[in-house]
């Protein structure tokens, strides 16, 4: 329960510091060898990422695992939607079809609404801490790393995209994080943390410049910028009996 305490005291600390991105070169961690590899060594990484993932999803009420969802929104395909009352995260995509991702958001006092847009990203990035949030800590018997690199331990988790608001660092992120059972409460200091696989797979799909909607507890604005309309089936992997018999 220690341990928990201080990981959950990181991440909300990190949230308001200057976050590092990972080197330039493409690297990965695999959790297998504790170890990072090379982009060459990705795909035994892909592999213990699916079995965290389903390490996570006992842990993590089901209404916040990734889902395709309907949606109504005059917000543009690309667009990323944040409700914090509702803890979901909307990447907005063509026809009237979202991929909803379950986050957490900031705890009272820390929570926030408003327009920003993507600044830049960073893979499995490191933490420096601000000189007066480690004095600030240390009165309260709290010793802080002068910095912690990224990886699975970092409070941050595997991916981080920056906010920025007219050109300027916000100090928000949406991140990933190592503590998945906080998914779907108040917990960080604003910024938005997601499961690290669901935070590598809105990586890959955002570019800087996307714009971020996130709207604030208790905001009256929701109708206004989206309904959610309903659930979309998941794909099948069952064959199509008629496409066996007459091909197609």
């Amino acid at each position: 329960m220690r341990q928990h305490l201080t990981l959950a005291l990181l991440a909300g600390l990190a949230c308001m510091t200057t976050l590092q991105g990972a080197s330039a070169e493409a690297r990965y961690y695999d959790h297998n060898r504790n170890q990072w590899v090379s982009g060459s060594d990705r795909a035994s990484v892909s592999t213990q990422r699916m079995t965290r993932q389903t390490q996570v999803a006992r842990k993590v009420d089901p209404q916040f695992m990734r889902q395709p969802v309907r949606i109504s929104t005059k917000e543009k395909p690309g667009t990323i939607i944040i409700d914090t009352d509702r803890k979901f995260l909307y990447f907005v995509e063509a026809n009237g079809a979202a991929t909803r991702y379950g986050v957490g958001v900031g705890k009272e006092g820390f929570a926030w609404g408003g327009t920003m847009k993507v600044g830049r990203k960073a893979e499995w990035p490191g933490w420096t801490p601000p000189a007066e949030m480690v004095r600030r800590e240390r009165a309260k018997g709290r010793i802080l790393p002068a910095y912690m690199a990224g990886g699975p331990e970092n409070p941050l988790g595997a991916r981080a995209m920056y906010l920025y608001r007219d050109g300027r660092d916000s100090m928000f992120r949406i991140h990933g994080t190592n503590q998945p059972w906080t998914i779907g409460l108040n917990m960080s200091s604003g910024c938005i943390r997601m499961m690290n696989q669901d935070v590598t797979d809105l990586y890959e799909r955002v570019t800087p410049g996307t714009k971020v909607v996130v709207i604030g507890p208790g905001a009256k604005s929701r109708d206004a910028v989206y309904a959610e309309t309903g659930l979309m089936r998941q794909a099948s992997n069952r064959p199509n009996i008629l496409s066996a018999i007459f091909g197609g």
